[in-house]
């Protein structure tokens, strides 16, 4: 006997906790039930924008292939035995995503639109939509990583340019220093012109505390129990510069970053050296948006950047920022305002939003 709702009153199929996504019509429990009218004798998604039955008349299916066995046919609006609209949106722009990967120079918007068949500007707002970046966007990371993939095995500077898919040497320096963080001399060699990264640890309320600082500006706050251990966080995000503990002068900047994480609210008179994907960035730009005192949801902040259904990918961003309070990722909430995800321990982040609000 198939799971359902068979020959029940009303009541039954309201207590059913299925029924409350059917009546929302809620896309996000398409593929983890299915529903049958047994007057019309046809099964929908969850999401079917078809008039609303009647309660009394709704049978409940775990699969597709259930409701069929059960007699009923596919409803033709909202095609249940197909894959979802999602689901084919996601099949496009993982096929994009391979062309990009694949093509010696990067694919035109126009010709990766012709591929999927939609309009540029169709294909250009699915692909975002799905992906979390624009096409060009992930074009570019993927020439990157395939550049420091290349320095990193030896190649030649040019070499690795050219290999990435940069059509001049020229426009590849205009961007190495947003690339790389440094000339592709520097980086082939290990990050040898980075040997400046100073660091200390201190203590603050919350625990030990560690600043390090490039020549570009702090690129690391690391927060946790164990002193020892956040260096080693350090040597691991920059295994090939040279660590320099932080003379004199560095404790300046380590007083500025304790005073953050005792008053985050006043923000950091200092600049920053961030690295991260072009995804990365903008979760993290969105972040530092945030006012003090304020919160937001993992989904809002995929909304604010333009990729709604970018939100599992906004909260690896958070998980990957190392710049404590100074993005604050610990403003970024459930949407149902609870309190989880942040690398440093979710009583850290009570802390840090209890002090911005003033408790």
């Amino acid at each position: 006997m198939t799971t359902s709702v068979m020959e029940r009153p009303e009541a039954a199929a309201h207590d059913d906790p299925r029924w409350t996504a059917l009546a929302a019509r809620d896309a996000a429990a398409d593929g983890r039930f299915y529903y049958s009218v047994e007057t019309t004798g046809v099964y929908c998604r969850p999401s079917c924008p078809s008039r609303p039955a009647r309660p009394e008349n709704v049978r409940f299916h775990a699969s597709a292939a259930e409701a069929e066995a059960a007699g009923f046919r596919p409803c033709r609006r909202c095609r249940p035995d197909q894959p979802s609209l999602d689901e084919r949106h996601a099949a496009m722009a993982e096929r994009a995503c391979r062309a990009i990967e694949a093509a010696e120079t990067p694919p035109t918007l126009a010709a990766l639109a012709r591929m999927s068949g939609l309009s540029p500007h169709h294909f250009h707002r699915l692909f975002k939509a799905a992906v979390g970046v624009t096409p060009k966007d992930y074009a570019d990371a993927h020439r990157a990583k395939r550049v420091r993939k290349g320095l990193e095995q030896g190649e030649a500077v040019t070499e690795a340019i050219y290999g990435a898919g940069f059509n001049s040497s020229g426009r590849f320096y205009e961007q190495a220093d947003a690339i790389l963080g440094m000339t592709p001399s520097d980086y082939r060699r290990g990050g040898a012109a980075e040997a400046e990264i100073r660091f200390a640890v201190g203590q603050c309320s919350l625990g030990a505390i560690l600043a390090a600082r490039s020549p570009k500006g702090v690129c690391a706050i690391l927060i946790g129990d164990d002193p020892d251990a956040l260096v080693r966080d350090l040597q691991d995000r920059f295994p090939k510069a040279r660590l320099v503990g932080g003379d004199a002068g560095f404790e300046a900047v380590v007083a500025k970053v304790v005073g953050l994480v005792e008053a985050p609210a006043r923000g950091l008179d200092l600049p920053l050296d961030v690295r991260g994907t072009a995804f990365q960035q903008r979760v993290w730009r969105a972040l530092q948006a945030i006012p003090a005192g304020e919160t937001a949801s993992y989904a809002e902040i995929a909304a604010r950047i333009g990729a709604p259904k970018a939100v599992r990918a906004v909260a690896g961003a958070c998980a990957a920022n190392a710049l404590a309070v100074a993005i604050p990722c610990h403003r970024v909430v459930r949407t149902d305002g609870a309190l989880s995800g942040y690398r440093w321990g979710v009583e850290r982040k009570r802390a840090l939003l209890a002090r911005e609000a003033g408790g």
